[in-house]
């Protein structure tokens, strides 16, 4: 099992490049209940701000990520981690919505893959392995 967060989910379901390369880890993951709620964002920016896609192919993506929680990615509460996910954020400088993944794979002693370079930084200091392909 491997902790994830929302740049890893997002770019799966918008199908960023390179995207194919994150299908095996999202095969057993686990992550905080707040990853639904950030991806959900992405796709209306995606659908809102871009005219990517239809309002009609936007739900549609959002069906994709509710199908695959607690199927393929398992939801942890996201108030189960908030302290430690403050205490990271203000020691280090990483918001607390991206703490809270940190504070997630710490808890669980998991690696971590994210998308995002500076919480990657964050995680390998406080010990975490992580996996990222920098932003694809």
């Amino acid at each position: 099992m491997i902790a994830v967060d929302a740049s890893v989910l997002t770019a799966f379901i918008l199908k960023e490049p390179g995207w194919e390369r994150l299908t095996k880890y999202l095969t057993y993951a686990i992550s905080v209940d707040y990853i639904v709620k950030e991806v959900a964002n992405a796709i209306w920016k995606f659908a809102r701000l871009r005219n990517r896609v239809s309002a009609e192919e936007a739900l549609r993506l959002l069906d994709i990520v509710l199908s695959m929680v607690n199927k393929n990615i398992f939801l942890e509460p996201e108030d189960k981690y908030i302290r430690e996910a403050l205490r990271i954020a203000i020691a280090t400088g990483v918001t607390v919505y991206d703490a809270l993944y940190i504070a997630l794979a710490l808890d669980k002693g998991l690696p971590f893959l994210t998308l995002d370079a500076k919480q990657a930084r964050t995680a390998e200091k406080l010990g975490i392995r992580v996996i990222t392909f920098g932003r694809m």
